[in-house]
């Protein structure tokens, strides 16, 4: 059930939720799971693996200062553009060197 702003009710005691809600209160709010494995051997530290995972919409994220979804090219169209000008400019860079040294060479 909603309430007037359109955020769902919080839970009370005689409420029941289902996954629906569970499901957008989480997206909402967002959740935070970290942990670290390390294994070591005798002392010696062989191998540290350091886990952090966020649930969250993509507007709560946003407003967290995570966006690094809208830089990488494999994922945002703008990006790989960005991606794709830069190393043109690298090439077209890279050529007039090779031409300028060809011709004083």
């Amino acid at each position: 059930m909603a309430t007037p702003s359109g955020l769902s009710r919080p839970y009370d005691d005689h409420s029941s939720a289902n996954l629906a809600d569970i499901l957008e209160r989480v997206l909402d709010k967002g959740v935070v799971i970290a942990g670290d494995i390390r294994i070591n051997l005798l002392d010696i530290e062989l191998l540290t693996i350091k886990l952090r995972l966020v649930v969250a919409s993509v507007d709560r994220a946003k407003e967290m200062g995570i966006d690094w979804w809208e830089e990488d090219p494999a994922l945002s169209s703008s990006a790989r553009r960005t991606a794709l000008g830069r190393e043109n400019d690298q090439l077209r860079q890279r050529i007039a060197e090779l031409e300028a040294a060809r011709e004083t060479g």
